[in-house]
């Protein structure tokens, strides 16, 4: 909590599995920074407790890098600050990515900072890395680049990401778990395969309802159009005449479950 009369995280219970890749995806203010500091112990909640299996390293969105020190010395820093480091784990991430290690960090480039931050993070053998927004700086090659190394070390040793991210249509064929967060409330929590199994988006004709049943989660109109997100377990029927039933893309799914708990968090604070 930021003062007696504001929170940041409330009613955010959940469970990741280890060995994934959980994408923590909120609009601005929405709670992940916050999140993200507690589960890597750099916050402490007022309330509950969060639990984490391992070493956890953080890459926070500040990037904090002695400017005078080169490459080198900040990974020399890195060795004698933890108990456990892998140096060539570290060499390896930063040679891949070209970072010169006689360089201060103060001269790199705000991609290669990061680069550096997710080098020495990695290099002290994290069993749970925490990412806040690591890849905004970043151009769309080496944030490529950069996702496919992290899925390999994924699937290598066992690592278990927790990337808070914007980017949301660069989610899909990565992340493999989803925390959803509006107004530091949880919205959706759960792996991706089975949240889009259970959901199915119509489009058709101006109407106040889709034309199956299900939950309505989120629905948008135009003057001739309506699109509906529904959650149905049951196998949708033949899409009647003027209608298209489609799964649902992960970022579709991600942006109307965003406005839908947005509204739905709106409607608590009002009531309480």
């Amino acid at each position: 909590m930021t003062s007696p009369r504001t929170w940041a995280l409330r009613d955010c219970t959940f469970e990741v599995p280890a060995g994934r890749v959980v994408a923590l995806v909120g609009a601005n203010g929405a709670g992940k920074s916050t999140l993200l500091g507690i589960l890597g112990g750099v916050l402490a909640a007022s309330d509950g407790a969060a639990e984490v299996t391992g070493r956890t390293a953080i890459v926070t969105q500040e990037r904090p890098l002695y400017r005078h020190f080169s490459v080198a010395d900040t990974l020399r820093l890195g060795a004698s600050l933890n108990r456990e480091w892998d140096q060539e784990r570290a060499l390896r991430w930063l040679n891949r990515f070209e970072v010169p290690l006689r360089r201060a960090c103060g001269r790199l480039s705000g991609g290669q900072r990061a680069q550096v931050a997710i080098a020495v993070a990695l290099g002290s053998r994290p069993s749970v890395l925490l990412l806040d927004e690591p890849l905004t700086n970043l151009d769309p090659l080496a944030r490529r680049d950069a996702v496919r190394q992290l899925l390999t070390d994924v699937a290598d040793t066992g690592l278990t990401v927790v990337l808070s991210t914007h980017l949301v249509a660069e989610l899909s064929g990565v992340a493999d778990h989803l925390v959803l967060l509006s107004r530091g409330r949880l919205v959706v929590d759960g792996d991706v395969d089975d949240l889009l199994a259970a959901h199915v988006e119509w489009i058709g004709p101006r109407a106040d309802a889709p034309p199956a049943p299900g939950e309505v989660v989120h629905a948008q109109h135009t003057d001739v159009q309506s699109t509906f997100l529904v959650r149905s377990l049951a196998d949708a029927a033949p899409p009647p005449p003027g209608w298209l039933c489609r799964q649902v893309p992960l970022e579709d799914f991600v942006l109307a479950h965003l406005a839908s708990g947005r509204n739905a968090v709106a409607d608590k604070e009002k009531a309480a």
